[in-house]
This record gives C-alpha cells, structure tokens and sequence, in this order.
C-alpha cells in the first residue's frame, strides 16, 4: 500500500463505523455509539490532517471523505430523529441538504464532466455543528442529563447553519457549472 493510501484507508474504516453506531443507537447503547461516533469524527480530522500535511491527498479521498461524513451524518440523524430524540424536520433538514448536495454533485459532473469536492468555510462550521448536536445528544442520553437550552441553541445554530450551507452549494455550484458550460472556467 503507498503512504498516500493511508487517509483513504481510515476514511474506509469510517465507513464500516457507521453500522455499528447504528445498531447502538437502535439498541439503546448510547455510550457506545457515542464512543464510536467520537472515533469516527476523531478519524475523520487525523485523514484531512494527512492528507493536508502530507499532501496525500487523492482523487477517491475527495469523493470518499464528504460521502463517509453525510453517511454517518444522515444515518444518525435519521436514528435519532425516528426514536423522538431530535424532531423529525431537524432529521430531514439535514438529509434534505446533504441528498440536495449529493445529487447536484452528480448533476455537476454530468453537466462539466468534472467532478470536484471542495468544501466551503459556511459547510465545514455547519458540520461542526452537527456533530456537536449529535454528540450532545448522545451525552445526554449516556450519562448527563444537559440543559435543555444548551441543546435547543445549537439545534437552532444547526438549522441555520444547514439550511445556508445546503443554499450556499446550489448557489455557487449552479454558477461554476454556468461558467464551465459556457468555457469560463
């Protein structure tokens, strides 16, 4: 395996953390998934940090990184939102923005035939604030019980966040995909 392999190997590995978190979640094991969501984020910075320092960077860590986050991402958000733990529209607000994304990417490279991954300043702070939420969630469910207006101020910080970052792609994608369509980029 070459070095540059390695942050495509631990993005791999995020993926096959996602069904365990899943089952702990439906289980009612919330220390458990909580532990396992902690390793999957923690994973998460340790391949963008190798791929950044060490310029490991690759075509299918591009594509493979943003898919393993919104497939931990809507999996637990639909898991938490089904068992009453997060309203149901928080649940679909983020599934909503994350297939919207997915689906203009592919849209993108159909129109382009580029496929391009980069995320914006507005998308990495709202994905912080997902997981948070998420970790939140799952804290209190474990062990400790939060105050409630904690959790609802970054809910509400997360509806914002999501909601301006899923308008922000369309915006700016719809306009790169205008410019490369008519030879501008």
């Amino acid at each position: 395996m070459k070095t540059e392999q390695i942050p495509n190997l631990i993005t791999i590995l995020r993926f096959l953390l996602v069904p365990p978190v899943a089952v702990l979640i439906v289980q009612g094991e919330y220390a458990w998934a909580l532990l396992l969501f902690l390793i999957a984020g923690l994973s998460d910075g340790i391949d963008g940090f190798l791929a950044r320092y060490f310029a490991w960077r690759t075509e299918l860590g591009a594509v493979l990184d943003p898919l393993a986050d919104k497939t931990l991402m809507i999996t637990t958000y639909l898991l938490l939102g089904l068992q009453g733990h997060l309203p149901w529209w928080i649940a679909a607000l983020v599934v909503v923005r994350d297939v919207v994304i997915i689906l203009g990417a592919l849209l993108y490279h159909r129109v382009t035939r580029r496929l391009e991954m980069h995320p914006s300043a507005l998308s990495k702070f709202n994905t912080v604030v997902q997981v948070a939420l998420v970790l939140l969630v799952l804290l209190h469910l474990a062990w400790y019980p939060l105050d409630e207006g904690l959790v609802l101020g970054l809910a509400a910080l997360m509806v914002v966040t999501t909601f301006a970052s899923g308008v922000h792609y369309v915006l700016v994608w719809s306009r790169r995909a205008t410019e490369v369509r008519r030879g501008l980029g």
